[in-house]
This record gives C-alpha cells, sequence and structure tokens, in this order.
C-alpha cells in the first residue's frame, strides 16, 4: 500500500456511496481502512399502479437523499469537503439507469423490479429455447434478473422511451455520473445485466441483436478503481463535496464487499450474511455450470470470476420469527440492554445439534434456470413442550441457512473444481457467535469474522483510492486492511450429523415442491418467467 500522495494536501479520507435496495449511504473512511462517520437516507422504489412487479427508481428524489447524506457524513465526521481525496459508488446490482443523448437521465428500475416476466418468457422462446443458454454461456446470467426483459419491455410498453435512450447505466455508474458528467460502466456490476462477457470484461452486442434490442445504447466500460473524473462544480454545489475530487469507478455492492473482506485470490470463499445471504467463492478464470444452476459474476480483480449463489430471505426469515413470536425476548432483552438475536442465541445454544430433527423449508439451494421455492413451512414439529419451543425453532432456523450454504459451495464445487479450506463469515449474520460456529460445524471448515461491519463500503473505498493513486492495486489493498475478530473451527462430531440432516432436508425440500406442482402450496417466491 503507498503512502498518501504529497499532491492530495490535507485530502487523507475516501468517500463511498454506497447505494442498496433500501438506502443509500456516504461513508467516510481513513486510508488505514477506518470508518470515520456514516451518513444514512432510507428509500423506496415506485410501483406503478398498472404495472405489477414495477418498481422505479425515483432518479430525482434519491440524488437529493444521496446529497443530502454526503453533507450528513462530512458533518458528522466535522471534516471540510478538502478532506475527501477520492469518491467512489457501489450499488445493488441489476438496477438499470437508462439516458438520453444529452445525457439526461430518462428512466431506472432497481433491481427488485420484477415486471418483465411475459418478456422473460418471451426470449426464452428465442431460437428453440437455446437462447437463454447461448446467453448464460457468455455472461453468466440467466435471463430472469437481467436488464434485456426489461429493455423489452420498455419497447413494447414505453417505445417513447426506448426510443430516445441513448446510453445505459447501472445505478452505481449513475451515481458517479451525477458527480463527474461522465457516463461508463464497470465489469463487476454490468455484467448483472446478462449482456457483458466473461472472457472479454466487454459488452457482448450480439446478444442484444439477437433478442432483437438495440446494441448501441452500451456505454464504455472501464475497470473498477480507474479514475472516472472529477466533480464537477454543479455537483460540489448540490453535493456539498469540493469540485475537482478525483471519482473513481466503483462496482457491484457483493463483488466490492469481497474486496473490502480481502478476497482477492482464487478459491477464497463468503457467506454474506444479509436480508438475502449469497455464497460467493473466487474462480480462477470464467467458467460456468452446465447445469446452469450458479450464478458467474466478473471480480472486480481483472481476470477472475466469482461463482455467487443466493439463498433467499434467510435474514428477513428471522426478522419476522422475532417479530411474530418473539415479544417477550424482544422486551426482556430491551431490559437488559442486549440485542434480542443475542439472547435468543444463548437460548437455542441450550438446545442439542440438530433441533430435535426441525426442518425448516424456507429458501432453497439455488437453481439459476428453474428457480423457485416451497410453502414456507416446519417439517417434523412434535407437540412436546420441552424439545418444540421457541429456542428450539430459532436453532433450526440458523441450521437451515447453514445447510443451504453448504448445499450451495456443493454445486459450485461440482462445476468448478474449487473447493474452499475455509470460509468468511460478514454480514449481520455474522455478529451470531452461535451461528457462526454452526456454519463451521455443517460445512466442516474453519470460519473467519471480520473486524469490519461495511465491506462492500470499504471495498468502494478502496477502489476511490486506487483511483486517486493512494492505493497500488485493489488485491494488495484489500489483502492490507482486512482484520479478524473471530475463528471457529468445526466439531467433527456435529459435521457428522449435520450432513446427514442436510441429506435428508434435500429429499423433504424436493418432495414440498411438488406440492406447488400440485397447487395445494403457494410458492415463497418464484422467478421472474416461470
Amino acid at each position: 500500500m503507498n503512502s498518501p500522495s504529497t499532491s492530495s494536501g490535507n485530502a487523507s479520507y475516501l468517500m463511498a456511496l454506497d447505494a442498496g435496495t433500501g438506502s443509500i449511504r456516504a461513508v467516510i473512511f481513513s486510508l488505514e481502512g477506518q470508518q470515520i462517520a456514516v451518513g444514512q437516507a432510507e428509500w423506496q422504489h415506485n410501483p406503478l399502479a398498472d404495472v405489477p412487479g414495477s418498481m422505479e427508481f425515483d432518479l430525482h428524489k434519491n440524488w437529493q437523499l444521496t446529497c443530502q447524506c454526503i453533507r450528513q457524513a462530512l458533518a458528522a465526521a466535522h471534516l471540510p469537503a478538502s478532506a475527501i481525496a477520492a469518491v467512489a459508488a457501489c450499488s445493488m446490482r441489476e438496477g438499470i439507469v437508462l439516458y438520453d443523448k444529452s445525457g439526461e437521465p430518462l428512466w431506472a428500475c432497481a433491481n427488485v423490479d420484477s415486471r418483465a416476466s411475459r418478456e422473460v418468457s418471451e426470449l426464452k422462446e428465442i431460437h428453440h429455447g437455446e437462447f437463454e443458454r447461448e446467453a448464460y454461456l457468455h455472461s453468466g446470467q440467466t435471463l430472469a434478473l437481467g436488464a434485456m426483459p426489461r429493455l423489452l419491455w420498455l419497447a413494447h410498453h414505453r417505445p417513447d422511451i426506448y426510443r430516445r435512450a441513448a446510453t445505459l447505466t447501472m445505478i452505481s455508474d449513475w451515481l458517479a455520473y451525477m458527480l463527474t458528467g461522465e457516463l461508463a460502466v464497470d465489469p463487476s456490476n454490468a455484467g448483472t445485466t446478462g449482456m457483458l462477457s466473461l472472457e472479454t470484461r466487454n459488452w457482448h452486442p450480439e446478444l442484444l441483436e439477437l433478442a432483437g434490442l438495440r446494441a448501441d445504447i452500451l456505454s464504455p466500460v472501464l475497470e473498477t478503481g480507474t479514475r472516472l473524473g472529477s466533480v464537477t462544480a454543479l455537483s460540489a454545489e448540490q453535493c456539498g463535496l469540493k469540485a475537482g475530487t478525483p471519482v473513481g469507478m466503483g462496482g457491484g455492492d457483493v463483488q466490492l464487499g469481497s474486496l473490502g473482506l480481502g478476497l482477492v485470490h482464487a478459491g477464497q470463499t463468503a457467506v454474506l450474511g444479509g436480508s438475502f445471504w449469497q455464497q460467493v467463492v473466487n474462480l480462477p478464470r470464467p467458467v460456468t455450470d452446465p447445469q446452469m444452476n450458479i450464478r458467474i459474476n466478473p471480480h472486480v480483480i481483472p481476470g477472475m470470476a466469482q461463482a455467487e449463489c443466493i439463498s433467499f430471505f434467510t435474514g428477513l426469515t428471522m426478522r419476522w420469527f422475532r417479530d411474530a413470536f418473539c415479544s417477550e425476548e424482544k422486551l426482556l432483552a430491551e431490559r437488559l440492554g442486549v440485542d434480542t438475536y443475542s439472547l435468543l442465541e444463548e437460548m437455542a445454544a441450550r438446545v442439542p445439534a440438530g433441533s430435535w430433527g426441525v426442518m425448516p423449508i424456507f429458501s432453497d439451494a439455488m437453481h439459476f434456470k428453474n428457480w423457485y421455492h416451497a410453502a414456507p413451512s416446519f417439517i417434523n414439529l412434535s407437540i412436546d413442550p420441552q424439545k418444540c419451543n421457541k429456542q428450539t425453532l430459532f436453532r433450526a432456523l440458523e441450521e437451515n441457512a447453514a445447510i443451504v450454504s453448504a448445499c450451495n459451495l456443493d454445486l459450485i464445487a461440482e462445476f468448478s473444481g474449487v473447493n474452499a479450506s475455509s470460509l468468511v463469515f460478514a454480514g449481520g449474520g455474522s455478529k451470531g457467535k452461535l451461528w457462526s460456529q454452526i456454519l463451521s460445524d455443517v460445512t466442516g471448515k474453519p470460519v473467519k469474522v471480520p473486524q469490519v461491519k461495511e465491506a462492500t463500503a470499504l471495498g468502494c473505498a478502496i477502489a476511490a483510492g486506487v483511483a486517486a493513486g493512494l492505493y497500488r492495486s485493489l488485491a494488495e489493498t484489500g489483502e492490507a486492511l482486512v482484520r479478524w475478530e473471530r475463528e471457529y473451527q468445526p466439531n467433527a462430531a456435529h459435521h457428522e450429523g449435520y450432513m446427514a440432516q442436510k441429506t435428508h432436508w434435500q429429499a423433504v425440500y424436493a418432495d414440498q415442491l411438488t406440492l406447488v406442482d400440485s397447487g395445494l402450496t403457494t410458492s415463497m417466491w418464484k422467478a421472474p418467467g416461470l
């Protein structure tokens, strides 16, 4: 890691703009990776009354919220704008923004927008159903979460917008554009459009042409950590940053989060425990899954790809359980001045491994091509209050999250040959000491929990620092700044029991899916187009 550049004067802090699904945050870091201050605001995505599944991204209001967060972070840090050496932006993947030929933002949607189900089905029929496989082989993405169905929806339903569109970017790139007036995308985030080649890390316009879509709206591709431009005078007036502050290319939230965790070498693996859980594995080269079960994304490290699985609603399921059934524990935790989840973990730690055979049926392992879930339920409940109670169900949910993660890591290992020797566990789930141990016991691997709680924002700040010449490289800096808080070793006896439990759970889940197929129960979630 370089010493700070003398040309930066007293500018010795970095700012990350982190645009998540539910909020925008401006986070300030020191050059040593210490979080100094944060400004945060929640934002809402707007459903259109006559468009089921629509979630439009409010460009005007959300830029105002971004400016508010920047000023809030500077005030909280007691820093002048001149102290910020560089800025970069990261965002939820899949959210896209369209611009007209003058650079005016026209239209945007969030990652959760699912209006294009019919268009997904239409695209799947191209070339006798082979178009999706061809798109996946090039991009590592299936159609359900990509940009092409949304563009086709615009062509069908909003031709006024579609005709005027001259450029496409991701939401992180829109933030950078609002700061600099420069339009470009980076591979890690643009890769989630399904229109970028894993091999070349550049657009694959032939896919749009095959889909009957315009291929003239693709903006330049710049690698994460490249300097895009500088904060303009107009932007400085709006947001409170200093005009001329360098702005670097950011990227996708998960890939930059991996950078912030020091996951910069092939084979390194993380479980990111948030509202949804992700299991990410660094691949030495781009390779796709013959079964199309696993998503493959460009890493922010050039030449490297990342296999990614998603466990749906894992953190949200825990919140539901806490809020629906644990009001007494919430009150007790408030009186004791502790977190409710910590109290529930203390209770659950007294339940034997295996939770008396209780099997939660919520998120399934990832099946990217044909992905849907069974109806939420608990299987194997008993009427013994000593065995079937809150603490048992809470522990069963934690065990199940770890089992789904293990199933997903198995899927990645099957086609890639990459089998991690240890795991990094980060995000809100990693606060749970019992959960961390359960993840180690289920997978049979050592689990390391980092000190940093804002890995995505830190990775984004590293990108800003590289763009400004304050750090030598993304990989070197990510490794240098990561610090570890705790480490867990697997219990061999528990691991053996969990392996049997995993096999049983997979069979039970498959059986539960047949109830959805028969119309007897309602799927927790289905991918668009199914």
